[in-house]
């Protein structure tokens, strides 16, 4: 499974929604209406499943699924 299918597969289970909306360029705010909450719980499923731990800085700037697969990719 390739990283944007993980990620949506993670943000679909997580935000309780259908993985069929969820594109590269989706906005988990304005998109999904995704909350600080939702998104804290987001990030701790992604640090789970790829097995690594997001950093401060670039969890601020995180908005778009694609902003999500750019970092996995870098730090894989």
């Amino acid at each position: 499974m390739d990283v944007f299918e993980k990620v949506k597969e993670i943000t679909a289970e997580v935000l309780r929604i259908d993985p069929e909306i969820i594109q590269i360029e989706s906005d988990f705010r304005k998109d999904f209406e995704a909350d600080s909450i939702d998104l804290f719980e987001l990030v701790m499923a992604m640090e789970d499943a790829f097995e690594m731990e997001l950093e401060d800085e670039a969890v601020e700037s995180i908005q778009t699924v694609q902003d999500v697969v750019n970092y996995v990719q870098m730090k894989m």
